[in-house]
């Protein structure tokens, strides 16, 4: 049987995130995942790409407050609500960029926000918040019905499935290099983590069903450098980009996981997931990448 083994969420697009045992499903993804982005004074969206020291910004949850500090600086705390009221006149609306997306509305929090993020990074940058009458849609060649995004690189939703790392592990496990530790999940960001699933098999997972809610797998995750950050000390190196260049690699990018859209809906809630509820597979497609076993 196949089930969820962690569900995540990123409140700060590119800060460390959060393990939850229930999520709320909302059609831009889960409830309260990357509605917070840092962008540059002009707009421009900020992530560890470029920025590898957000992976030291940690945050929780505290009832209605969302808490952030610099790993090594934990005394030093920045607290924000984890929402915005759009009906509140003090904040001001600003166009941001986030890879094609150019003009997305966002609302500016506050100074005090800015500086603290500014002053932790050493970089100028501001503090935005996607409101809800915010409509970002998703890429067109493979959204399904108008499907919207939050600040999310391009889908609501990332999952992966476990085996899908063991094998990864198994591989970079196997190479000449003794200095590669085994790598965490968390290095690649999903939302929802599976097990009981065969390595890479939720590439083939055109719809599936999480307690009522239909989900549909419309294309592979494209890698890019910011797998190669390790979380725990923003250093760069050259896992996992370099073992998955050998065998899951298409048309020139490097896929892992599978990007994810929920059922098109005017609801503002699709429902509820857990961790270990059970996933079922309602239709499969050809995947992009023959599985391990069959690759040549």
């Amino acid at each position: 049987m196949i089930t969820i083994l962690g569900l995540y969420i990123y409140p700060i697009k590119s800060l460390s995130g959060i393990a939850v045992s229930e999520a709320v499903v909302e059609p831009k993804g889960l409830r309260y995942d990357r509605r917070f982005m840092l962008v540059t004074p002009d707009g421009q969206f900020i992530t560890q790409r470029a920025t590898p020291q957000m992976a030291l910004l940690d945050v929780a949850i505290d009832g209605t407050t969302l808490r952030v500090w610099h790993r090594y600086q934990p005394n030093d705390t920045l607290e924000l609500p984890l929402t915005v009221p759009e009906s509140d006149g003090d904040y001001e609306t600003i166009a941001v960029d986030i890879w094609d997306s150019h003009g997305v509305p966002a609302i500016t929090f506050s100074a005090e926000a800015d500086q603290w993020f500014s002053q932790v990074l050493d970089m100028p940058c501001r503090l935005v918040y996607m409101p809800d009458a915010t409509y970002r849609e998703v890429d067109a060649k493979y959204a399904r019905n108008n499907d919207a995004v939050s600040f999310a690189d391009g889908y609501p939703y990332l999952l992966i499935g476990q085996a899908s790392l063991d094998e990864l592990n198994r591989r970079v496990s196997s190479t000449d290099d003794e200095s590669v530790k085994p790598l965490e999940m968390r290095r690649f960001r999903p939302n929802i983590v599976v097990e009981g699933s065969r390595p890479y098999e939720e590439d083939s997972w055109q719809q599936f069903n999480i307690n009522n809610i239909d989900f549909y797998g419309v294309k592979p995750c494209a890698r890019c450098v910011l797998t190669t950050i390790d979380p725990e000390t923003a250093q760069k190196g050259k896992e996992p980009l370099r073992t998955l260049a050998t065998y899951r690699t298409w048309n020139k990018k490097i896929l892992f996981g599978q990007n994810v859209l929920g059922a098109s809906t005017d609801q503002a809630v699709l429902g509820t997931i857990s961790v270990g509820q059970s996933i079922e597979i309602v239709n499969r497609q050809e995947p992009w990448l023959a599985p391990p076993e069959f690759a040549d």
